[in-house]
C-alpha cells in the first residue's frame, strides 16, 4: 500500500513538473510573438543607422525620428552585438512568417520585405567583420535576394561585330566608337540648360501616369571626383538634392538617362511614394530607411532604369533628343538616328560589364585588366572603364541592379503582353508604392 502510495506520489509531482514546463514553454512563445512587426520595424531600423555608424554611405538615406540617430551615435552597438539582435529579430519575426496568409496581401509583403532586409543587413554586417567571404554570386544573393544571369564573351560577339561594320572608319571597334561619340558630348557650357529641359520633360512625361506629391521637388547639383555618373540624395518630404558628376564628357543620351533614373519617374519618384504610402500613411517605420546594401536597391535601380523607356517607349527618346536636346546642345540633329542605333547596340553589352565584375571582385583578374575587359566588351570609354573599376572597389557586386534589376523590373510589369501602356504604367507604380522584393519578380 505505502509502494503504490509512493508511486501515485511521483506520478502527481511528475504531472506538475511537466505541466510548469509546459507552461513556462507556452509563456515564451507567448512572449516571443507578442513581439509585433512595428516592434521589429522599429528595431531593424535602429540596427541599420548603427551600421551605418561602422559603415560609411550604408544608409543612402533616412527621414525617420532625429532621436534615433542621437541615441546610436551617443551608444553605437558593435558589428557582433548588430548581428546578435538582427539574428534575434529574424526569430521573432518567424512567428509573423509562419502566419502570413492570414493576412492581406501588402501585410504579406511587409513581413516577407521585413525579413529579407534584415538578413541582407547580418550578411552586410559580417562582411564588415571578416567573418564571411563571399563570391560575387553568394554576395548577391545575401545582399540583394537575387542571382545576375551568367554569360560567356562569345556571347557579345555578334552585337560587336554588328557595331563593327555600322560604325564608319578602319580603326579597331574601341577606336572607332571612341571617335563617333565625341561628336554627342554635351558641351560643358551647355550642361545646365540642356539638363534642365531633359529632366522637366522626365517630370512632365511621369506626371500624366503617376499621381506625384503636391510639395515634390529636387536641386540639381554638378560635381567632380565620383566613382558614379549621378546619384539621388533623398532628404525626405520628397526633396532630393540630383548631383551629376562632370569629371568625364558626358554625351546627349545621358540627359534623359539621369533625368529619369534619379528624378522621374525613377529613385526621387520612388522614394518619395514609399515615405508618403508607407511610412507617412501606414506608419511602417521601415520605410523611413533606406540601406543601401539591401534588396530594396535593386528595386531602385531596376525601377530607375526601367523608367526611362517608361517615359519615353518606343523611339520617343530619339525623337526628344533629335527634335529639342541636340539643337539645344549645338549638335548635329542628323546623325541623331545613328547615334541612336549605336546606344542601343551598346546598351546590348551591358551584361559583360557583370562579368567583369565577376572576374575581378572573386580576384581573378586585376584592376587594369578589369578596365581593358570593360572597354573590350562592354565598350566603355578609357575613362569611364577605370571609373567602373572604382565603382567596384567602393560598391562591390551593386552593379548588377542597374541591368538585371532593370529586366527583372521590366518582366514584372510586363508580363502579361496584352496590356496597354497605360496598364504598364499602373503596374509599375504600385511596384513603387510597395514592399515588394527582387526574389518575387521572377
Amino acid at each position: 500500500m505505502k509502494n503504490k502510495n509512493l508511486l501515485l506520489a511521483v506520478a502527481v509531482v511528475s504531472l506538475a513538473i511537466i505541466a510548469n514546463i509546459q507552461m513556462q514553454k507556452s509563456t515564451v512563445n507567448d512572449s516571443e510573438q507578442a513581439m509585433s512587426t512595428t516592434a521589429i520595424a522599429e528595431q531593424y531600423v535602429k540596427l541599420t543607422l548603427a551600421l551605418g555608424e561602422h559603415e560609411a554611405g550604408y544608409v543612402d538615406a533616412y527621414y525617420g525620428p532625429d532621436e534615433w540617430v542621437t541615441d546610436i551615435k551617443s551608444d553605437t552597438p558593435a558589428l557582433e552585438e548588430i548581428v546578435a539582435t538582427a539574428k534575434k529579430l529574424v526569430h521573432h519575426l518567424s512567428f509573423q512568417l509562419a502566419e502570413k496568409s492570414k493576412l492581406e496581401e501588402i501585410e504579406q509583403l511587409r513581413v516577407d520585405y521585413l525579413n529579407t532586409q534584415l538578413n541582407a543587413l547580418i550578411a552586410r554586417t559580417q562582411m564588415n567583420i571578416g567573418s564571411v567571404d563571399y563570391s560575387f554570386d553568394q554576395e548577391t544573393m545575401a545582399l540583394f535576394d537575387t542571382q545576375a544571369p551568367k554569360y560567356e564573351w562569345q556571347d557579345f560577339a555578334s552585337t560587336l561585330e554588328e557595331l563593327d561594320t555600322l560604325l564608319p572608319g578602319e580603326d579597331d571597334l574601341i577606336a572607332k566608337l571612341a571617335e563617333f561619340r565625341k561628336q554627342f558630348v554635351i558641351p560643358p557650357e551647355k550642361l545646365k540648360a540642356v539638363f534642365d529641359v531633359a529632366i522637366k520633360e522626365c517630370r512632365d512625361r511621369t506626371k500624366q501616369h503617376v499621381s506625384l506629391l503636391s510639395n515634390e521637388n529636387f536641386e540639381l547639383e554638378f560635381v567632380t571626383d565620383k566613382p558614379w555618373s549621378g546619384y539621388n540624395w533623398y532628404k525626405g518630404d520628397a526633396y532630393s538634392l540630383i548631383q551629376v558628376n562632370t569629371e568625364f564628357p558626358i554625351n546627349i543620351s545621358r540627359a534623359i538617362d539621369l533625368g529619369c533614373h534619379e528624378g522621374y519617374p525613377g529613385h526621387h519618384t520612388y522614394n518619395g511614394l514609399l515615405e508618403a504610402n508607407l511610412y507617412q500613411q501606414r506608419g511602417w517605420v521601415e520605410f523611413s530607411v533606406y540601406p543601401l546594401f539591401s534588396p530594396q536597391s535593386l528595386i531602385a535601380e531596376g525601377s530607375a532604369n526601367y523608367g526611362i523607356e517608361m517615359a519615353f517607349p518606343n523611339d520617343e527618346k530619339l525623337q526628344f533628343e533629335q527634335n529639342v536636346l541636340f539643337p539645344l546642345a549645338g549638335l548635329d540633329a542628323s546623325k541623331a538616328e545613328l547615334y541612336g542605333k549605336v546606344s542601343a547596340l551598346t546598351a546590348k553589352v551591358s551584361y559583360a560589364g557583370n562579368e567583369v565584375g565577376r572576374l575581378y571582385l572573386d580576384g581573378k583578374v586585376e584592376g587594369k585588366e578589369a578596365a581593358e575587359l570593360l572597354q573590350q566588351y562592354a565598350l566603355m570609354p578609357a575613362e569611364k572603364a577605370t571609373q567602373r573599376v572604382k565603382f567596384m572597389d567602393t560598391y562591390g557586386s551593386y552593379i548588377i541592379n542597374y541591368n538585371w534589376g532593370k529586366d527583372l523590373v521590366k518582366n514584372w510589369v510586363e508580363q502579361d503582353p496584352t496590356l496597354t501602356q497605360e496598364q504598364k504604367w499602373q503596374r509599375f507604380s504600385m511596384l513603387l508604392s510597395t514592399p515588394r522584393l527582387p526574389s518575387t519578380l521572377n
